[in-house]
């Protein structure tokens, strides 16, 4: 951690530093001589450190521009350069999150919606929440909103029904929209009802072709079911990871198979019912950029098509950029990432800030979510062959809440990072990562990495002046001015 210490000692420092020459060629910069101390009008900073001795913690440091230059690495934040807007950051609530939360005592629970709901000074100002469409693989058991007996089928959806959902995720919503009305809800099936599909199983399989009017009416269906709740649908994807066939749910669909659904069904049903609920192709990983771009090749298919959006267990973050220079008009969007049970919180902090934080901001993502929110101890629920291995933002057991790394890292930019902002320019200097916005209410965020294993002194610069600041090795920090 790093600790500040008092003016006599810099001001002394300071001297015998210039007598012994410690500016002199050949003398590391950011090693070195330690920064000026800086005044004390202060802009605030809070720092997370890999070990735990800083959790998302405001610093007592007091930090300030001023006009001096240094040899110092450099951070130039540039407010006049302007990229894409940003509209939040979250995770998943499944319906697993949704029935361990909702295990919390009445007064323990509201408290905790607003720690991470509410926009507070202690809240965490989380905006967006994905859900499923269904049940996902950190559910308690496999469900659609229309499952009928073997060998049953229902084209004209008489038995959709929200149910499943009516006793935990439903009234968890509501709960949150009370506490943020303003939340944004992206929702994404796993899988479509079992008769739908070609291997009439929950596993796997594709949708049968001659049910594609029919799944884009379930979704009709999902997203005014769900009006009719008080819950507005921002935005779908048509299927959570096309290309993974092996979670229970899960569905295959290739990118012509998507877009053949969306420009002929799902594009269509929404039109015709009035729907402006966006919908955002693909929902997989970075190694296959070329799966959003067969879609948007389609100009059918393009034509009911907000963005795109992305998963990181495979390929590099730098592909949502290549789909954005494809199609600048298209939005990007990161909607999953997790967090193993077998990681290590410097590890998990240090990787995820650099890719899903900064690295998506960095390339025209709007959004940035990890994934499950909650889970139990055991790190359920989860399905007959879902995720045993996935740690949620939070776990809690009777009467505990415990807050893991994905609830740091998402907090380091939600907590500052309000809906409406822009990501405007910054630098990478060796180790040190930056994403910077500015904000409706005209203030600046820096998030700024250190990848190094040692601590780090380096300058911010805006507007031609400079404040010094030391980051810890690996350790994030969020400044705002």
């Amino acid at each position: 951690m790093y600790k500040p210490v008092n003016s006599y000692y810099w001001t002394w420092a300071v001297l015998c530093c210039l007598i012994a020459g410690c500016n002199k060629p050949g003398n590391a910069p950011g090693n070195s001589v330690p920064p000026p101390p800086p005044t004390a009008t202060g802009i605030p900073y809070w720092l997370t450190t890999g070990d735990k001795s800083n959790l998302l913690s405001r610093q007592t440091t007091a930090l300030d521009f001023g006009s001096s230059s240094s040899s110092l690495p450099v951070i130039t934040v540039d407010s006049t350069q302007v990229f894409q807007p940003v509209d939040g950051f979250g995770y998943t609530l499944t319906s697993g999150s949704a029935q361990v939360i909702n295990q919390l005592a009445p007064a323990e629970k509201n408290a905790l919606l607003n720690e991470l709901f509410g926009s507070g000074e202690n809240s965490l100002g989380i905006n967006i929440l994905r859900i499923g469409i269904g049940a996902t693989d950190l559910s308690a058991s496999v469900y659609s909103y229309d499952d009928m007996p073997a060998g049953q089928t229902d084209p004209s959806l008489l038995q959709f029904s929200l149910s499943p959902d009516q006793s935990a995720l439903v009234p968890l919503l509501k709960q949150i929209v009370l506490v943020n009305p303003s939340i944004r809800l992206i929702a994404t099936p796993w899988s479509a009802p079992v008769w739908m599909k070609d291997n009439n199983n929950t596993v796997g399989g594709s949708l049968i072709p001659a049910y594609y009017t029919v799944y884009a009416n379930y979704f009709v269906k999902y997203i005014q079911a769900m009006q009719a709740e008080g819950l507005a649908i921002y935005a779908i994807t048509p299927q959570n990871e096309p290309l993974h066939p092996g979670n229970n749910p899960s569905m295959y669909m290739t990118a012509v198979q998507q877009a053949s659904f969306i420009k002929n069904n799902l594009g269509p049903a929404f039109n015709a019912a009035g729907i402006t609920t966006k919908i955002i192709i693909y929902d997989h990983n970075c190694d296959r950029p070329d799966y959003p771009l067969d879609i948007l090749n389609d100009a059918a298919a393009r034509a009911y098509v907000d963005g795109s959006a992305f998963h990181l267990y495979a390929g590099n973050i730098t592909a949502l950029s290549q789909v954005y220079a494809a199609y600048p008009g298209k939005n990007i969007y990161f909607t999953e990432q997790y967090t193993p049970t077998t990681g290590s919180f410097a590890g998990d902090i240090v990787w995820h800030l650099r890719n899903v934080i900064i690295g998506s901001m960095r390339n025209f993502s709007r959004i940035a979510l990890e994934w499950n929110l909650a889970t139990d101890p055991s790190y359920g629920p989860h399905t007959n062959g879902g995720c045993t291995t996935c740690l949620g933002a939070l776990t809690i057991g009777p009467g505990t809440v415990t807050r893991n790394v994905s609830y740091y890292i998402i907090a380091q930019a939600s907590k500052f990072i309000t809906a409406g902002s822009v990501r405007i320019a910054s630098d990478d200097y060796g180790n040190l990562y930056s994403a910077a916005f500015l904000r409706p209410d005209g203030k600046k965020v820096l998030i700024v990495l250190n990848d190094d294993a040692s601590a780090l002194v380096f300058n911010i610069k805006f507007k031609n002046k400079m404040l010094a600041s030391t980051l810890p090795g690996k350790a994030v920090a969020t400044y705002v001015w």
